[in-house]
């Protein structure tokens, strides 16, 4: 009599426990979510595991991929290469520099288009300092890097020891981008989106970005590959950005829209590559070589002076005398300009070979690497900017310097 009183007293808690929400062993076990259920949520096995990337200057990495929330860009360029493949709600800091919304900070290339900032400026008033940046800037500022409470950093400081030393002193990943010296075309950049999309579980974004790039780049090429070199006119570039100080004795010797677009460029025999500065005497020397002349245009802000107070500054220069005169896009600004690097390609290989571009219109053209690269068709904007005098143009020399 006992034992079945028994059994029917834990019948009737078993079922007492079932109407009130009692789990079995089953669901106990069963991932949950919510504020009450935290130590259920830690136990579950993570969804992306850890594993060990090479950033863009040789350290090893640990990430959780697509687990981050909350980034930090810091350096020249890795807020801009960030906004090609990640997501901009994430960012919860930003470099006073692309804080238009600030009077205290460096303001040196506000003239200019960084399409970056055009696309994302409303987003980016609203957050954070996590330093000053600009080109005065060039170490890390960690206390106001901890401050915006980053789960990761996305750098352009290329120093393997401070990287790591910032790392450590974080306690969270810093990733490392680079772009190289080809700019848009070099590996490098490839490299750096790559990686942004492993980091962030954003790789096919990552892979449809560098395939629109190479594509452009085979298109360029193709078109203008049977040139022969006796075809093949004289161009001289100059104004390219360095550091902020530039004219028209700042060239380069391997410009890399030239190579790509397959056209002579008449400054050759200079001691090292890249962007530096001529001596006006070779500048005169080249002078009846230069078939076009292309201008950065952030560069005009220091010629106009110069030709004002001399204006016969540019009477060796056949091109100057013959009004073939042409203006492409600033694409240093804070570092590289990659979409406007990649349009000025477009612009110097239909400058130079009219009729092998003629189907290329230069805004639609703008629009379309713009909405490829940011998401957003932004020719009105760049054009409208300062330092762009309304898009890429030939000049009126008389009218535009005078």
């Amino acid at each position: 009599m006992k034992k079945g009183i028994a059994l029917l007293l834990a019948l009737a808690l078993v079922l007492s426990l079932g109407a009130c929400g009692g789990k079995t062993e089953a669901e106990t076990q069963a991932p949950t979510t919510g504020a009450t259920e935290t130590s259920a949520v830690t136990e579950a096995p993570t969804e992306n595991p850890e594993v060990t990337v090479t950033d863009m200057i040789g350290r090893e990495v640990t990430i959780i991929p697509g687990s981050y929330s909350r980034v930090v860009c810091i350096g020249a360029g890795a807020l801009r290469m960030y906004s090609y493949v990640g997501d901009m709600n994430l960012l919860c800091g930003v470099e006073d520099i692309d804080n238009l919304s600030l009077e205290e900070r460096p303001k040196m290339f506000d003239a200019v288009a960084r399409p970056y900032v055009l696309a994302y400026g409303e987003m980016l008033k609203e957050l954070p300092s996590c330093g000053v940046g600009g080109p005065q800037a060039q170490t890390a500022e960690a206390e106001k890097i901890l401050s915006c409470n980053p789960d990761i950093v996305i750098s352009e400081y290329e120093d393997v020891e401070k990287e790591n030393a910032l790392q450590e002193q974080l306690g969270v990943p810093v990733i490392t981008l680079k772009a190289g010296p080809g700019g848009v075309f070099d590996d490098a950049f490839a490299g750096s989106m790559n990686l942004l999309g492993q980091v962030f579980g954003r790789e096919a974004r990552a892979a449809e970005l560098v395939a629109f790039v190479e594509a452009e780049t085979a298109e360029i090429s193709g078109r203008t590959a049977e040139i022969a070199p006796e075809d093949q006119p004289g161009v001289y570039i100059c104004g390219l950005g360095n550091w902020g100080t530039t004219n028209h004795l700042m060239t380069a010797q391997n410009y890399v829209s030239f190579e790509i677009a397959n056209v002579r460029n008449v400054v050759t025999g200079l001691s090292a590559p890249g962007i530096q500065a001529i001596e006006a005497e070779k500048f005169v020397s080249l002078g009846e070589d230069m078939d076009i002349l292309i201008m950065d245009a952030a560069a005009v802000k220091n010629i106009a002076p110069l030709y004002k107070e001399d204006p016969t500054l540019f009477d060796t220069c056949r091109a100057w005398r013959k009004g073939e005169v042409y203006l492409e896009m600033a694409y240093n600004a804070y570092y590289t300009n990659y979409e406007i690097a990649l349009l000025n390609t477009w612009f110097v290989a239909k400058t130079v070979y009219p009729e092998l571009f003629g189907d290329i219109d230069l805004t639609e053209k703008t629009n379309e690497v713009t909405k490829m690269f940011l998401g957003q068709e932004l020719a009105e904007a760049i054009f409208a900017c300062p330092s762009s005098f309304g898009g890429y143009q030939k000049v009126d020399t008389a009218s535009f310097f005078g």
